[in-house]
């Protein structure tokens, strides 16, 4: 990962960034751009040469907006006048994206932060600079970023420190979290992703691990999980990751749904459908990246994430449409579309999770269904919770981390499709709303916490077609900064 230093004196300038914002508009309705002001002066000369260019270039200051000046014989070599628009945390965020991907070719820069930027402003800096270049590759070749290290220089260091070091680790668990979304399934199966997490978890004291395989899975009556893993050769698993401080007065719960691949079963995908299921594990990669960082940032949350892992597979042995599932706890669903099988793991880890664990608060993220990015489009997850305070919180910890999320209704008109003649419930109604029908389905297994669990149906999000700000194209991470920043403020 590309090396961040905090320093007040310059020991390299090779290339040297400086700060524009967005200035008012002209009378004409042109906006203009502005150097600011930097906590350390850089070579004489610098200053007057960034406004001049910035009025010769004719900078806008938006964030992310670079121009790149040559001094040939002189130091630096390089002057890059970067855009930070409003100066806010997301408007940095976006400038250190643009910065890594604009200065890959570059070893090495110094950026001149303002007197009086915000330890906000920095960690989404940094947080840019780090997430952006990410590319996932299982073969050496191929181009790399030459850039490897970037200094901050700053008037006082020390008070930017914490800021860094919590950018660093989310960034490094949404790279993890991509790492593990991105990985082929020919490699990806249930017990892959369950060592993943017992490597990954070694690393950090006091967290405690337990993965339960199909045996254990049956004797305890997991029928969901079982049912959807029925048809694969590599068999399901349910892990469950555990994270207590000692100072940890809230507990919660994340689940995340784990397909490791998706065919769709006996409801078969089309073939153009089924070529990026390797991405229907996000919401378990987000969940288990996101305690880690809790982990590794000392929270004082208690978190337990449960993961129910499956492959959705065709053979013989695979669950059929019509089929009644018995779920942990007793509860039948009749279902109808085997395609429609996420929604059946996570009712057994709802159901386990309301019965045994008893938190404080429930969420799960999931790649759920196709409806969302229909509703939404391709940046934007659904949001669905009947608790105003807990809905509004998640909202908020997502903007500030710079993911996107929406508050969708809870129809109680819906509630009738999913009656079954011969089961308590019918798993996937063709009536309503996609999404909002596998909400309502879910949030029939959140028992006496129905008031204080939040469901996320972030499929769409979850993969990039292309390169936008600090996301990078193919697995995204979405979920792991919204979580770090809501469980930072957990109390």
């Amino acid at each position: 990962m590309l090396a961040i230093r905090l320093i007040a004196e310059p020991d390299r300038l090779d290339v040297l960034v400086l700060p524009v914002r967005s200035a008012d508009s002209t009378a004409e309705g042109e906006t203009s751009a502005e150097p600011v002001s930097t906590a350390v002066a850089g070579p004489d000369g610098t200053t007057d040469e960034a406004v001049a260019l910035a009025s010769a270039a004719r900078l806008t200051g938006r964030a992310g907006e670079i121009h790149t000046q040559l001094r040939p014989g002189r130091t630096p070599g390089r002057l890059l006048l970067l855009g930070i628009g409003d100066g806010g945390e997301a408007a940095w965020r976006a400038a250190g994206a643009a910065l890594a991907r604009s200065a890959s070719a570059e070893t090495h820069i110094t950026i001149a932060l303002p007197v009086e930027v915000t330890p906000a402003a920095v960690r989404g800096l940094t947080e840019g600079l780090l997430l952006a270049p990410y590319r996932f590759r299982l073969t050496e070749a191929g181009d790399r970023p030459a850039l490897t290290g970037v200094d901050l220089l700053l008037d006082d260091p020390t008070g930017y420190e914490d800021a860094v070091a919590t950018a660093r680790t989310t960034a490094a668990m949404t790279h993890l979290a991509r790492d593990l979304t991105n990985t082929p399934s020919s490699v990806k199966t249930p017990q892959w992703f369950a060592d993943q997490v017992a490597s990954a978890a070694a690393d950090l004291p006091d967290l405690r691990l337990r993965v339960r395989g199909p045996a254990e899975l049956t004797t305890e009556g997991f029928g969901g999980i079982l049912a959807v893993g029925g048809g694969s050769a590599s068999g399901p698993r349910l892990v469950e990751l555990d994270w207590h401080p000692a100072n940890a007065r809230t507990h919660v719960v994340l689940i995340g749904k784990g397909i490791t691949f998706d065919t769709g079963g006996i409801s078969i995908k089309p073939v153009a459908s089924m070529k990026l299921m390797r991405k229907d594990m996000a919401g378990a990669a987000a969940v288990v990246a996101a305690t880690l960082g809790a982990a590794a940032l000392r929270l004082p949350v208690r978190i337990t994430t449960l993961t129910p892992l499956a492959e959705n597979m065709v053979s013989g042995s695979a669950f059929r449409p019509g089929d009644v599932i018995r779920h942990y706890g007793g509860t039948t669903s009749e279902t109808t579309n085997s395609d429609a099988e996420g929604r059946l793991v996570l009712a057994d880890a709802l159901a386990y999770a309301v019965q045994q664990l008893k938190p404080d608060l429930l969420l799960d993220l999931a790649t759920l269904t196709g409806a969302n990015s229909v509703a939404l489009g391709k940046r934007t997850a659904a949001l669905y919770s009947e608790n105003d305070e807990l809905a509004a919180t998640v909202l908020a910890a997502a903007e500030a981390a710079g993911e996107s999320a929406w508050r969708m209704p809870l129809h109680t008109d819906y509630v009738e499709y999913l009656g079954s003649e011969i089961a308590d419930l019918y798993s996937a109604p063709t009536q309503g709303a996609g999404s909002v029908l596998a909400a309502l389905y879910l949030r029939e297994f959140t028992g006496d916490l129905r008031d204080r669990w939040l469901h996320l149906d972030m499929s769409a999000p979850s993969w990039a077609d292309g390169d936008q700000a600090e996301v990078s194209r193919g697995a995204t991470g979405w979920g792991v900064r919204s979580l770090l920043r809501w469980l930072a403020d957990v109390n």
